[in-house]
């Protein structure tokens, strides 16, 4: 039976938590770093005032309408991520 993905993940930080050895640690630190996108600042610029209110405005309709989403549904939806 295959493990799922979510174990998965916490069997690696256990490992890596665990992991005494510093020179292999620099290794997997590099080797996750180099795969990581970098996220430019300039690549989400911040949001006006305006847009905030239009954000805040739009979510309380979704919320008023019913379209929300449970802390549990979120979890599993990220869980994918």
């Amino acid at each position: 039976m295959a493990t799922d993905l979510q174990t998965r993940k916490l069997n690696l930080i256990t490992y890596i938590a665990e992991l005494k050895d510093e020179k292999f640690f620099e290794k997997i630190e590099h080797y996750v770093l180099r795969k990581t996108p970098k996220i430019n600042d300039s690549d989400f610029p911040p949001f006006t005032i305006e847009e905030l209110i239009e954000r805040v405005k739009t979510s309380e309709k979704d919320y008023e309408n019913g379209r929300v989403k449970s802390q549990e549904e979120l979890e599993k939806e990220s869980a994918n991520w």
